[in-house]
C-alpha cells in the first residue's frame, strides 16, 4: 500500500513524549532515516504537536507525533502542554524518552499512560553524552518497571532496537480490523445508498464510502452503488435482491421502507461504530434517547471541523430530529475536532460522529470519559435508526 493512499486515522499513532531538549526530535529522525522534525539545541522547538506520516519497514503506515516538552513553563508553556496532553488520546504506542536528568514529570505522564493502558517504550537518549547510563537505566528499571532502550541518535547506537521494540508493542489487532469483514461473505452482492447532495464534496466520495468500498472489495463482493434517487433503479436492475444495502444514515428510514425483505441493511455511520469504537456501547447508550426531555441536554461531537453547510447531519438534522421527539427546548451543542470536554457531567447523552477521522484508540477514549463520568455514549448511525424506529430492525 502506497504512503498516500493509507488514511491517517489508518496508521498506528507512535507519540514521543519527554522533557523539553531530551531529543525527541532527534530521535525521530533516527527512527526514519530522514530530517522528519525541526531539531535545535535551544529548549521548546517543538511547540503544538507535529504529525507527520511516515512508512517504517517492519512497522508499516504509521504516524509520528513529536510533541512539546512536557516541562514547559509560563503561560504559553502551560497551553504547549495541554495540547501534548491531548495527543495522549490518539496514541497507541508511547515512546517516553528520558536524558539522564533526574525523574520528576515524567512520573505524572507514566501515571497517565498506564491508566490508559497505552503501550510504552522508553528510551535513555544522549548515550554518548551521559556518563553512566547504565546506572540510569536500571534506576529506571528499579523505581518505575521500566526497561529503557539506550540510544545516541548521534552516533545511531541502539536506533535499530527502538525499530525492534517498536514492532513488538504493535497492536495485536493492527492492519486486522475490518469495517465489514464480519457481516459479508465472497460474492455477497452489496448495494451502496450514497446521497451527493450538498454536503457531499464535489468530484469525490467521502472517506467512509471510499474506504467501505474497497473493504468490500478486498472481500470479493459485487459492488454496485447508486443515489437516494436511483434506489428503485438500481433494484430493479438486479436480477435478485441485494444481499446487503448499506446506506447513508440520513436516509435510514426511506432505503428501510423501500428495501426488499430479503435484503440486509446498515449504514456507512454504523459500520464505522463498529470499526473504530464500541457498537455495544453506542447501542446501549442510544436507549437514552427515550429518556430525554425538553429539559435535557445533548452533546453532538464531530471528529472533523468542516465548515457547515445547509443540512449539516450534526448541527441541523439530528438536533431537529430529537427536538421532534422530545420537545423544542432541549439543549445541544455542537464541538468539532479535538473539542471534547474534560467534564461531561451537565450531558444526558453523547452522540458521536462515524469518526473516519480519528484511529480507534482517539474514539475508545472519548468512550472511556463518558463511562467514567457516566454519560451515555452513542454515535450518529445508531442514533438515527433510534429515532427512526428501525434500530431493532438493522443488522449491526
Amino acid at each position: 500500500m502506497s504512503l498516500s493512499s493509507t488514511p491517517s486515522a489508518n496508521r498506528v499513532h507512535i507519540g514521543l513524549y519527554g522533557k523539553r531538549n531530551s531529543g525527541k526530535s532527534s530521535l525521530i529522525n533516527a527512527i526514519t532515516n530522514q530530517e522528519t522534525a525541526l531539531v535545535s539545541d535551544f529548549a521548546g522547538t517543538t511547540t503544538d504537536p507535529v504529525y507527520k506520516a511516515m512508512e517504517i519497514h517492519g512497522i508499516g503506515p504509521c504516524m509520528l507525533i513529536d510533541t512539546a516538552g512536557f516541562d514547559d513553563e509560563g503561560e504559553l508553556g502551560r497551553l504547549r502542554v495541554e495540547k501534548t496532553r491531548q495527543a495522549l488520546e490518539k496514541t497507541d504506542i508511547a515512546v517516553l524518552v528520558f536524558d539522564g536528568r533526574p525523574v520528576t514529570e515524567e512520573k505524572e505522564w507514566l501515571s497517565l499512560l498506564k491508566q490508559k493502558k497505552t503501550p510504552i517504550l522508553a528510551v535513555v537518549n544522549k548515550l554518548d553524552l551521559l556518563e553512566n547510563p547504565q546506572a540510569y537505566a536500571d534506576t529506571l528499571k528499579r523505581d518505575y518497571g521500566l526497561s529503557p532502550v539506550l540510544v545516541s541518535t548521534k552516533t545511531r547506537e541502539g536506533i535499530d532496537k527502538v525499530r525492534e521494540e517498536l514492532i513488538r508493542l504493535l497492536p495485536e489487532d493492527y492492519e486486522q480490523e475490518s469495517i465489514t469483514g464480519h457481516l459479508v461473505s465472497q460474492g455477497d452482492c452489496v448495494l451502496l445508498v450514497m446521497p451527493q447532495d450538498i454536503q457531499a464534496p464535489k468530484g469525490r466520495l467521502i472517506l467512509p464510502q471510499v474506504q467501505t468500498i474497497r473493504d468490500l472489495l478486498d472481500h470479493r463482493c459485487l459492488v454496485m452503488s447508486c443515489t437516494t434517487d436511483k434506489l428503485d433503479e438500481a433494484l430493479s436492475a438486479l436480477k435478485q435482491p441485494p444481499k446487503w444495502i448499506i446506506t447513508d444514515s440520513q436516509v435510514f428510514k426511506t432505503v428501510y421502507d423501500k428495501k426488499p425483505k430479503e435484503s440486509r441493511l446498515t449504514s456507512f455511520s454504523v459500520l464505522f461504530a463498529n470499526y473504530k469504537g464500541d457498537l455495544s456501547e453506542f447501542v446501549q447508550g442510544a436507549a437514552a434517547i427515550e429518556s430525554l426531555t425538553e429539559h435535557s441536554k445533548v452533546l453532538i461531537a464531530e471528529a472533523c471541523t468542516h465548515a457547515p453547510l445547509s443540512e449539516d447531519i450534526g448541527r441541523e438534522k439530528l438536533p431537529r430530529m430529537l427536538r421532534n421527539k422530545v420537545g423544542q427546548g432541549l439543549a445541544v451543542d455542537v464541538v468539532g475536532g479535538p473539542a471534547f470536554p474534560e467534564d461531561l457531567s451537565g450531558y444526558d447523552l453523547i452522540i458521536h460522529c462515524g469518526a473516519c477521522m480519528f484511529n480507534r484508540r482517539h474514539v475508545m477514549s472519548r468512550i472511556d470519559r463518558a463511562k467514567s463520568q457516566g454519560v451515555p455514549i452513542t454515535n450518529y448511525g445508531v442514533a438515527i435508526a433510534k429515532l427512526s424506529g428501525i434500530l431493532d430492525k438493522i443488522d449491526l
